[in-house]
């Protein structure tokens, strides 16, 4: 952002997706600076624990006791969503900033995931992106401003084949996040962030749907979700337009865009070999529809241990870079 930014009073923080992954990471890390917090998710008794959670880290970090509330809200239901704000306006004299978190996913093929999950991954990740937006900035222009701070992905600037419903609604999200910085321009006291984070150690990967007979993993190098729930407070306390995290996301862009036929030979086998499970599973939906709290927790099982077995994998992915590089000098198309 080019704009001035004040720093805030340290009002209330309302974060959407709080139940699990980048959403609890943020919850803690907010609550660390003893900032008062409104978390939402469709999983109350997960919010409760994480609620306990966040005045623990609280405690340790010698900040007090934070107001930590929770709310069942599904981001589907504009309501819901419009019920979430009055909340917090109501328990808060402010609401500094909204954290949307919100996200799943559901792999297989295009042709042969369901119409009806694909629609429901668009309504979650895009049009719940777009329920939160609008009443945020609602609650903004009530109050005379506040931090919109939206969790996109890496997704959402480049493809990859099995994930056409991720894909899809976080172009989407990105495109809604840019749009809403340029008209923030004409808020006063309104700034929105996009976050962009590659492959995170979270459970959204164990709790996608699965069309296509394999589930999904994070490639490789895999972030933690601390370091994408830093880059979130970082948003919240000074606002920027655009923070990618993970090592790689830059020379990944890169290639998608300057080398589209190098890219488009290379991401099928590598998604194969480092972002699906080996083993084959039946079709299943997920938490699309309904959560799984059994599931929910801050990080999935994805940290640095699993990519000892990913060796041959990277052996196997230099080979085939080689071989594309040399396909497509011989080819004129590309």
């Amino acid at each position: 952002m080019t704009r001035r930014h004040r720093e805030l009073p340290g009002g209330a923080v309302v974060v959407i997706g709080a139940s699990s992954g980048i959403g609890r990471a943020t919850a803690h890390a907010l609550a660390a600076q003893g900032r008062p917090l409104v978390l939402a998710s469709r999983s109350l008794e997960t919010l409760e624990a994480v609620a306990v959670e966040c005045r623990a880290v609280a405690t340790s970090a010698g900040v007090g006791r934070p107001i930590v509330s929770v709310a069942r809200v599904d981001v589907t239901d504009r309501d819901a969503v419009d019920a979430l704000m009055t909340l917090a306006r109501s328990r808060h004299p402010r609401v500094d900033a909204v954290v949307s978190t919100v996200a799943v996913v559901a792999y297989g093929r295009f042709d042969v995931v369901p119409a009806e999950a694909f629609d429901q991954v668009m309504n979650v990740n895009l049009l719940g992106a777009a329920n939160v937006a609008r009443s945020a900035l609602r609650l903004f222009a009530d109050q005379g401003g506040g931090r919109l701070v939206v969790v996109g992905s890496l997704l959402g600037r480049i493809a990859t084949p099995w994930m056409s419903t991720y894909v899809t609604s976080k172009w989407a999200v990105h495109g809604l996040a840019r749009t809403l910085q340029i008209e923030a321009r004409r808020m006063p006291g309104v700034d929105v962030s996009l976050i962009s984070p590659g492959g995170v150690d979270t459970p959204i990967y164990s709790q996608a749907a699965s069309y296509g007979g394999r589930n999904g993993r994070p490639p490789p190098p895999v972030s933690r979700p601390e370091a994408v729930a830093r880059a979130v407070v970082r948003a919240v306390d000074r606002p920027r337009r655009f923070t990618s995290v993970g090592p790689t996301n830059p020379l990944t862009e890169a290639g998608f865009r300057y080398l589209p036929g190098v890219y488009d030979r290379l991401v099928t086998p590598l998604m194969s070999v480092a972002g699906l499970s080996p083993r084959h599973v039946e079709p299943h939906p997920g938490n699309l529809w309904e959560p799984t709290p059994a599931g929910e927790a801050m990080h999935g099982r994805w940290g640095r241990h699993w990519l000892r077995g990913v060796g041959a994998a990277a052996v196997l992915g230099g080979a085939v870079v080689v071989r594309g590089l040399v396909a497509q000098r011989r080819d004129p198309r590309s």
